[in-house]
Protein backbone atom coordinates (compact mmCIF):
# COMPACT_ATOMS: atom_id res chain seq x y z
CA UNK A 1 0.00 0.00 0.00
CA UNK A 2 2.89 2.16 0.55
CA UNK A 3 4.13 1.87 -3.08
CA UNK A 4 0.36 2.41 -4.57
CA UNK A 5 0.32 6.19 -2.25
CA UNK A 6 3.70 7.05 -3.02
CA UNK A 7 2.57 7.42 -6.46
CA UNK A 8 -0.94 8.90 -5.66
CA UNK A 9 1.78 11.18 -3.56
CA UNK A 10 4.14 11.51 -6.60
CA UNK A 11 0.39 12.41 -9.34
CA UNK A 12 -0.45 14.91 -6.70
CA UNK A 13 3.10 17.22 -6.47
CA UNK A 14 3.22 16.50 -10.32
CA UNK A 15 -0.38 18.78 -10.72
CA UNK A 16 1.07 21.17 -7.69
CA UNK A 17 4.01 21.37 -10.21
CA UNK A 18 2.26 22.54 -12.95
CA UNK A 19 0.08 24.90 -11.24
CA UNK A 20 3.42 26.48 -10.17
CA UNK A 21 4.58 26.35 -14.09
CA UNK A 22 1.71 27.98 -15.33
CA UNK A 23 1.21 30.66 -13.40
CA UNK A 24 4.85 31.37 -13.54
CA UNK A 25 5.36 31.47 -17.64
CA UNK A 26 2.00 33.02 -18.28
CA UNK A 27 3.31 35.93 -15.80
CA UNK A 28 6.91 36.15 -17.86
CA UNK A 29 5.20 36.19 -20.85
CA UNK A 30 3.27 39.23 -19.70
CA UNK A 31 6.29 40.56 -18.52
CA UNK A 32 7.93 40.49 -22.05
CA UNK A 33 4.94 41.15 -23.74
CA UNK A 34 5.32 44.86 -21.58
CA UNK A 35 8.60 45.24 -21.72
CA UNK A 36 8.98 44.71 -25.53
CA UNK A 37 5.90 45.96 -26.23
CA UNK A 38 5.40 43.24 -28.40
CA UNK A 39 1.95 41.52 -28.04
CA UNK A 40 2.95 38.88 -29.59
CA UNK A 41 4.13 37.41 -26.22
CA UNK A 42 -0.06 37.77 -25.00
CA UNK A 43 -0.94 34.93 -27.76
CA UNK A 44 1.77 32.66 -26.98
CA UNK A 45 0.82 32.45 -23.32
CA UNK A 46 -2.20 30.90 -24.67
CA UNK A 47 0.12 27.71 -25.38
CA UNK A 48 1.09 27.05 -21.87
CA UNK A 49 -2.04 27.76 -20.57
CA UNK A 50 -3.72 24.39 -22.62
CA UNK A 51 -0.68 22.46 -22.40
CA UNK A 52 -0.34 22.85 -18.71
CA UNK A 53 -4.43 22.15 -18.37
CA UNK A 54 -4.43 19.33 -19.78
CA UNK A 55 -1.27 17.75 -17.94
CA UNK A 56 -2.60 18.63 -15.14
CA UNK A 57 -6.01 16.58 -16.15
CA UNK A 58 -4.00 13.84 -16.65
CA UNK A 59 -2.36 13.53 -13.78
CA UNK A 60 -5.47 14.10 -11.71
CA UNK A 61 -7.33 10.81 -13.49
CA UNK A 62 -4.25 9.25 -13.21
CA UNK A 63 -4.49 10.06 -8.98
CA UNK A 64 -7.65 9.23 -9.24
CA UNK A 65 -7.16 5.61 -10.48
CA UNK A 66 -4.55 4.66 -7.56
CA UNK A 67 -6.83 6.42 -5.47
CA UNK A 68 -9.87 3.58 -6.28
CA UNK A 69 -6.54 0.81 -6.17
CA UNK A 70 -5.51 2.07 -3.00
CA UNK A 71 -9.39 1.82 -2.10
CA UNK A 72 -9.67 -2.13 -3.22
CA UNK A 73 -6.23 -3.33 -1.99
CA UNK A 74 -7.38 -1.76 1.57
CA UNK A 75 -9.94 -4.22 1.43
CA UNK A 76 -8.38 -7.20 0.71
CA UNK A 77 -6.58 -9.38 3.23
CA UNK A 78 -2.98 -9.30 3.09
CA UNK A 79 -2.31 -12.56 1.83
CA UNK A 80 -4.77 -11.88 -1.08
CA UNK A 81 -2.46 -9.05 -2.32
CA UNK A 82 -1.50 -9.75 -5.57
CA UNK A 83 1.50 -6.22 -5.36
CA UNK A 84 -0.05 -4.96 -9.14
CA UNK A 85 -0.11 -1.76 -10.26
CA UNK A 86 -2.76 -2.01 -13.03
CA UNK A 87 -5.41 0.97 -12.74
CA UNK A 88 -7.08 -0.17 -15.75
CA UNK A 89 -9.99 -1.85 -13.98
CA UNK A 90 -10.59 1.57 -12.45
CA UNK A 91 -10.76 3.20 -16.42
CA UNK A 92 -14.58 2.69 -16.27
CA UNK A 93 -15.12 3.68 -12.88
CA UNK A 94 -12.99 6.89 -12.74
CA UNK A 95 -13.80 9.84 -14.71
CA UNK A 96 -12.85 10.42 -18.06
CA UNK A 97 -10.20 12.51 -18.93
CA UNK A 98 -12.26 15.12 -20.61
CA UNK A 99 -14.80 15.44 -17.34
CA UNK A 100 -11.48 15.44 -14.96
CA UNK A 101 -10.09 18.31 -17.28
CA UNK A 102 -13.32 20.08 -16.58
CA UNK A 103 -13.74 19.40 -13.17
CA UNK A 104 -14.63 21.90 -10.72
CA UNK A 105 -11.15 22.38 -9.02
CA UNK A 106 -9.20 22.51 -12.66
CA UNK A 107 -11.74 24.31 -13.89
CA UNK A 108 -11.35 27.25 -11.53
CA UNK A 109 -7.90 27.29 -11.58
CA UNK A 110 -6.45 27.12 -15.24
CA UNK A 111 -10.14 28.88 -16.48
CA UNK A 112 -8.94 31.68 -14.14
CA UNK A 113 -5.56 31.68 -15.96
CA UNK A 114 -7.09 31.59 -19.29
CA UNK A 115 -9.72 34.15 -18.63
CA UNK A 116 -6.74 36.65 -17.42
CA UNK A 117 -4.93 35.98 -20.77
CA UNK A 118 -8.02 36.10 -22.47
CA UNK A 119 -8.64 39.71 -20.93
CA UNK A 120 -5.19 40.86 -21.33
CA UNK A 121 -4.92 39.92 -24.67
CA UNK A 122 -8.03 42.07 -25.57
CA UNK A 123 -6.76 44.66 -23.90
CA UNK A 124 -3.26 45.25 -25.62
CA UNK A 125 -5.55 44.36 -28.90
CA UNK A 126 -7.89 47.34 -27.86
CA UNK A 127 -5.22 49.42 -26.57
CA UNK A 128 -2.73 48.78 -29.40
CA UNK A 129 -5.93 50.20 -32.37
Amino acid sequence: MEIIQSAIMRMAGNSFLLKGWSVTLVSALFALAAKDRNPMFLFVAYIPCICFWVLDAYFLRQERLYRALYNQVALKQEIDIDFSMDTTPFSTSVESWGATAFSVTLRLFHGVVLLTVIVVTTAAVVYAC
